[in-house]
């Protein structure tokens, strides 16, 4: 088993990864357990998926269970959602020492960390994430959220979740697309300030999509690790250090906004669309060369993830875009400070960036 530890004084907590982690969940979740059943929260498909394996853990230890399935998608992620979910942990007595269980994908463990943040003001929660992008990403740091009519991510709150369970297997019973989109996460790491990182991606990437359980939890590992490191120095993205965690969010936030945040375009996908667009940004500044940008959309459409506005199929113009953007969760003083690039490994935020001149850049890309 990997232990990485998210160094957060009294709100600390360890991250475990370990491929067939499921199947022994009971030995690390007994310690949280009290009087009432553990209330597990899901969604539709892993509840077929998975829930088997973790409902047997727990009952072979004799821990109780409770299982609320939720659909499955983007959509989840909204005021209905939170509201039947509150409701539900409410009648079920959860109390202020409680622990309720998020397994799923970051749907499930946003929805689930944000309830958790706000029922009785404030009860713990587990992580137990079953996707890519979730293991390697949104599980970790206590950001919780759902959507909100303008845009995604609106409303929500930072809440450290207790322990984070990961099993690189759960990644068996997803589709090639929705390992794909996870990965773009992975990428990112590299492209913040890891070269040899992003050299690793470029060299086992492929593998790591076609099931190479060593690769996968390598990637898993160490991406968990650089984000808790990231999050140890900057947990509420004061300092600006943990801010470097959104490249390519802005531009494919946007994407995902003008895609009607459906299954037309996962948000891995619209990640791994934003990082190239950034480099492509960071070239029309001068500030970093065509061929590192070139490299990074290379290795990202060579494992089938799109790099353009083409790619995703988006029509609207540079205009209508950078509209989509106005709704940022970073924009401060009326101004956008976007995540850009020296370099493979160089990410740094840029707080001098005009959106017209976005428009523009955005306007001259084909369609």
């Amino acid at each position: 088993m990997t232990i990485v530890p998210v160094s957060l004084g009294e709100r600390s907590y360890d991250v475990r990864i370990e491929a067939g982690l499921l199947d022994r969940a009971c030995d690390a979740l007994e310690s949280y357990a009290t009087s009432r059943p553990f209330l597990v929260i899901t969604d539709e498909h892993v509840a077929a998926r998975q829930w088997p394996r973790l409902e047997t853990s727990l009952a072979k230890a004799g821990l109780q269970t409770e299982l609320v399935v939720l659909p499955a998608g983007e959509s989840t992620k909204s005021w209905r959602h939170l509201e039947a979910l509150t409701d539900r942990m409410i009648e079920h007595g959860i109390e202020r020492r409680d622990h309720v269980i998020a397994l799923g994908g970051g749907v499930i463990g946003d929805l689930v960390g944000f309830a958790a943040s706000i029922v009785k003001r404030g009860c713990h929660f587990i992580q137990i994430p079953t996707t890519l992008l979730a293991q390697v990403d949104s599980s970790v740091g206590g950001k919780t959220a759902i959507n909100s009519r303008a845009g995604k991510n609106l409303l929500g709150a930072f809440h450290q979740p207790s322990l984070v369970l990961i099993d690189p297997d759960t990644l068996d019973t997803l589709g090639r697309r929705e390992v794909a989109a996870g990965y773009a996460e992975v990428v990112k790491y590299g492209l913040i300030d890891d070269t040899q990182f992003f050299e690793w991606c470029e060299a086992n990437g492929p593998a790591l999509l076609e099931g190479d359980g060593q690769a996968r939890a390598y990637a898993i590992a160490k991406s968990v690790a650089a984000k808790a490191t990231i999050v140890a120095q900057d947990e509420r993205e004061t300092s600006g250090k943990r801010a470097l965690l959104n490249l390519g969010h802005t531009f494919g936030h946007a994407l995902e906004a003008e895609t009607g945040f459906s299954d037309r375009l996962l948000h891995g996908e619209a990640v791994a669309a934003g990082m190239a667009l950034a480099f492509g940004y960071s070239v029309r500044r001068g500030e970093c060369s065509g061929q590192d940008a070139g490299r990074v959309s290379a290795h990202l459409r060579a494992v089938g993830l799109p790099v353009s506005l083409a790619d995703v199929g988006v029509t609207a113009s540079g205009a209508r875009l950078v509209e989509h953007m106005l709704h940022d969760k970073k924009m401060s003083a009326g101004t956008l400070p976007f995540l850009l690039a020296r370099g493979i490994g160089e990410t740094y935020l840029a707080k001098d960036v005009l959106l017209d001149d976005v428009a523009d850049y955005l306007d001259d890309l084909p369609r």
